[in-house]
């Protein structure tokens, strides 16, 4: 219930926020949102119940996937999802109907993705331990940082200079990866 409640009102609360700044304010969600308040309403109830470790090992593969699949879906909407790139020269530069080349930022993430699935899935057959222990907060870094560069590539107006919501979002996502990865090895290397 916790995951459910805080990745459904961060998704709507965080992408209004964004959108509600745009020339012509409007509500959204946002994957991003989902994820941190996902994670935010998840850890809120390991503290209550005394849990450690990750939780969150059975969420890798299919968010991963899922993102890599779903960020097609985004492109393909066009212009009306809202997540299309700034203009650019560059040769795969995509017209999404108003002629205009962007850059594909959703391919970039869908491939960013899709490439650590593949790095996540050979874990898991290698047996790494990170694969089974940490692979959530490997996630987050992951999505975190690379979700961060694509945010400059898109047309959202910044917060802090160049720095969007999502950009502030993308480094507490890294920072709470790397912290709980860090935790989670150390507690490895104890024994724990």
């Amino acid at each position: 219930m916790c995951l459910v409640f805080g990745a459904v009102a961060a998704a709507w609360a965080f992408g209004s926020l964004n959108t509600l700044r745009d020339a012509i304010p409007t509500l959204s969600h946002t994957v991003l949102g989902a994820l941190v308040g996902a994670i935010i309403g998840v850890e809120l109830y390991k503290v209550i119940k005394g849990i450690r470790g990750s939780t969150g090992t059975l969420f890798v593969g299919p968010f991963a996937l899922g993102l890599a699949i779903g960020r097609w879906g985004c492109l393909l909407a066009g212009l009306p999802d809202r997540t299309y790139g700034v203009p650019t020269s560059l040769p795969w530069g995509v017209d999404l109907g108003d002629g205009i080349a962007r850059h594909p930022v959703q391919l970039y993430e869908s491939a960013a993705m899709f490439v650590f699935l593949l790095i996540y899935l050979h874990g898991l057959s290698s047996r790494q331990s990170w694969a089974f222990r940490r692979s959530f907060y490997a996630l987050a870094i992951w999505y975190g940082g690379q979700r961060f560069c694509w945010e400059f590539l898109k047309p959202y107006p910044g917060l802090f200079g160049p720095l969007n919501l999502f950009h502030l979002l993308c480094l507490g996502l890294v920072g709470y990866g790397a912290l709980f990865y860090r935790d989670d090895l150390k507690r490895e290397r104890a024994g724990a």
